[in-house]
């Protein structure tokens, strides 16, 4: 929400999904308008090689021990492989080295994917490797839900706010 306060209510977290929603449709689009020019052999290998290593280590871990933390490499693979800036490394090294091409759209469309589609970004160390809500989170969303202001105090919704304004106006008329 700002640089002092790093978390986000249903709300904002819904508006920045929809952001990334707006990516992925370009990245999309531009995957459709030059599906004849990619290379879906490279496109593939692209989008997968994010989870293969950023991913799955992490997945089998959390797996193989419910009980017991993922080890912070898990994290540092996942971060790194989910990075936007990584993926803007690999394409340019990718396109300096081999060649620009339309199969680099995987890289945008695999991570505005995540995030759109599924709510995924960076995994902070502390938490659960797979989503499960923290008890400390569930106390955020309690003081601070949509409902709520700044002071935690309740608030009527848009909605609620033109139900109650609409009453009002039919209680002064009769």
């Amino acid at each position: 929400m700002d640089a002092k306060n790093r978390f986000e209510t249903k709300v904002t977290f819904a508006l920045s999904r929809l952001e990334w929603l707006g990516f992925l449709a370009v990245s999309l689009v531009l995957a459709v308008q030059h599906r004849t020019e990619i290379r879906w052999g490279v496109f593939v290998l692209l989008f997968a090689v994010i989870d293969a290593i950023g991913y799955v280590p992490g997945a089998i871990a959390f797996r193989r021990h419910p009980d017991r933390p993922v080890p912070r490499g898990c994290y540092v693979a996942y971060n790194t492989m989910h990075s936007l800036v990584t993926a803007g490394v690999l394409a340019g090294a990718w396109a300096l080295f081999v060649r620009p091409e339309w199969a680099l759209l995987a890289l945008p469309i695999h991570l505005m994917g995540d995030r759109a589609l599924f709510g995924n970004s960076l995994k902070p160390f502390g938490v659960a490797f797979e989503p499960e809500t923290s008890p400390a989170f569930r106390l955020f969303e309690q003081k601070y839900g949509p409902e709520k202001d700044s002071r935690g105090s309740r608030v009527p919704d848009a909605i609620g706010a033109a139900r109650n304004s609409l009453e009002d106006t039919d209680a002064v008329r009769t």
